[in-house]
């Protein structure tokens, strides 16, 4: 039961659910749940229509844990995996699990520049790419010595030195057995994962999750509804490669859930895999609410099978909310709120807590506070400030960089940048974001780090980036540019300089305005809320 302490800390209870503590990792949990599903359905390739066993993704896992070890990835090593969702993503996930290796899963759109970026973070000796990524990833890893091995998801037809998922898991050269004998995980320092966060300083941080962050996360009360999760099928299209998509998975994966997947989303995909498998539950991003809420395709497709939608990565508006409960009828609609360096969601709506507008309440095990941005002092109920979090599911830090670590987590609590308050009831609501992170469809783009990609542009002088309000992608880029003197430079010439060197979510969808000088305080900050204020104004003012 949710109470106040003492200094105005709010706890969920602890955590009583005690099962992972009984494995000697993450990897032997794993393992073991599958086992115990035995030939009940676990996954589902929405675009296939293949079906997959527990038993088959046993022995999947089991072999590809065989390779990882013929490959010389031992406890401690990083394995990366560069992949849309597909049966293999998990596959080698689970395996470098239970050879105790971390795994850095890799953006798929991220560019060359975010890439080499990405892979100096975590160093990894062996990288899985399916074919959309693989020549990219090989290209980057000849500059980069500490790749030893590249495997190609599919086939591959281009540079002798890269293996294939297929070769690997039939190579007569490597055991053949039917189990795989885990090592005991020091599960409060053995990093699982390794997933890439924006912060608000440029490029991706490294965010550690230990074995322990994740079977904590596992062991606490996870289920937003009554209906047992394990007992469903249940659709996902959020990417794997993303700290929600790769956290939902596990969860799904130690729950027991027939979980249906698509790598990307495709419109007559999404709505026919709904209606095709009699879809209970989905993950969900706003972007995808509000595709559900207003698309006129979605009346074509029998969706009355669709019970609860749970959505995550950004804020969902009542107003959708409304339309789709009006639309489809679908009668819950949870949200949560969560962060990479919390593992996975913090706050979860339930049954019992779920106002309009709330991110819902603490889930067990977690202790949080909102404190005084300019004081620190913590507030009590009803009183915004910056939402703090500590518990067993907060990371060991970004990998490489104590300073930051540092700043974010403070005698234990995480500062999450985030401005809310939670009311009498206990339920939280986010109001606001310290953190100059642009949302765009659920991936954070700092704004930094496009305008330090600007600046090498020769052409200009200097730049800063805002997100402007935008109801189906939450927020789009906009840059603010000032031309150096006496050159000829365009709109469309920025926006392709940006398209070129960074990956989708980082591009000027929300246009370029050119100024003569960018807002600043006497330190040289950006003045993102003048640059907010300009826009109000007629445009013939900038």
């Amino acid at each position: 039961m949710t109470a106040l302490l003492p200094g105005n800390i709010v706890y969920a209870g602890p955590i009583t659910c005690t099962e992972t503590h009984a494995y000697k990792s993450l990897g032997h949990y794993i393992l073991e749940k599958y086992k115990s599903f035995g030939n009940q359905t676990v996954m589902i390739d929405a675009v296939t229509g293949q079906e997959y066993t527990a038993k088959y993704m046993y022995d999947s896992v089991v072999r590809m844990a065989h390779v990882l070890k013929h490959l010389g990835v031992k406890s401690g090593d990083v394995v990366g995996l560069s992949s849309e969702n597909s049966i293999r993503f998990a596959i080698v996930l689970y395996a470098s699990f239970a050879v105790n290796a971390s795994v850095a899963p890799l953006n798929v759109t991220y560019s060359e520049r975010e890439v080499h970026h990405a892979i100096n973070l975590s160093k990894p000796k062996v990288i899985f790419a399916s074919k959309l990524t693989v020549d990219l990833v090989a290209k980057v890893a000849k500059k980069n010595g500490f790749v030893k091995t590249i495997v190609a998801l599919e086939t591959y037809n281009g540079n002798e030195h890269i293996y294939t998922f297929e070769e690997l898991m039939s190579s007569a050269n490597i055991k053949s057995e039917d189990y795989f004998d885990t090592p005991v995980a020091d599960k409060n320092e053995d990093v699982a994962l390794i997933v890439c966060s924006s912060g608000t300083t440029g490029l991706p941080k490294g965010v550690q999750l230990t074995q322990y962050n994740i079977l904590s996360t596992l062991d606490s009360n996870l289920e937003p509804t009554a209906i047992p999760m394990g007992e469903i099928t249940l659709l996902t299209v959020i990417p794997w490669f993303h700290a929600f998509g790769c956290l939902t998975l596990i969860t799904t994966t130690a729950l027991g859930t027939t979980l249906v997947y698509l790598p990307k989303f495709e419109e007559n995909l999404f709505l026919g895999a709904i209606e095709k498998y009699r879809v209970l539950m989905a993950f969900m991003v706003p972007p995808l609410m509000v595709f559900l809420a207003k698309h006129p395709l979605v009346d074509k497709y029998d969706l009355s099978s669709l019970m609860v939608l749970l959505c995550g990565a950004a804020p969902l508006s009542k107003e959708t909310q409304d339309l789709i409960t009006e639309r489809i009828g679908v009668p819950i609609i949870r949200q949560g709120y969560g962060l990479s360096e919390s593992t996975l969601s913090l706050l979860v709506q339930n049954d019992t807590a779920c106002k309009a507008g709330s991110v819902g309440t603490l889930k067990l095990g977690i202790y949080a506070k909102v404190i005084d941005t300019e004081t620190g002092k913590t507030l009590g109920p009803n009183q915004r400030g910056e939402l703090c979090f500590k518990g067993d599911c907060i990371m060991k830090g970004y990998i490489g960089d104590a300073k930051s670590t540092q700043t974010v987590i403070q005698d234990g609590w995480l500062h999450t940048g985030d401005i809310g308050y939670y009311d009498d009831d206990f339920e939280f609501f986010i109001v606001d974001r310290i953190k100059e992170l642009i949302k765009y469809k659920g991936f954070q783009v700092p704004p930094a780090e496009i305008e330090s990609l600007l600046l090498t542009h020769p052409k200009i002088k200097d730049a800063a980036v805002i997100g402007i309000p935008d109801e189906e992608a939450g927020e789009l880029p906009l840059a603010f540019v000032v031309k150096q003197a006496n050159v000829v430079l365009s709109e469309d010439d920025v926006v392709k300089f940006v398209s070129e060197n960074a990956s989708p979510a980082k591009r000027l969808r929300g246009g370029v305005i050119f100024i003569d000088d960018i807002p600043k305080n006497p330190s040289g900050k950006i003045l993102r809320r003048v640059l907010r204020d300009m826009l109000k104004k007629p445009q013939s003012k900038l």
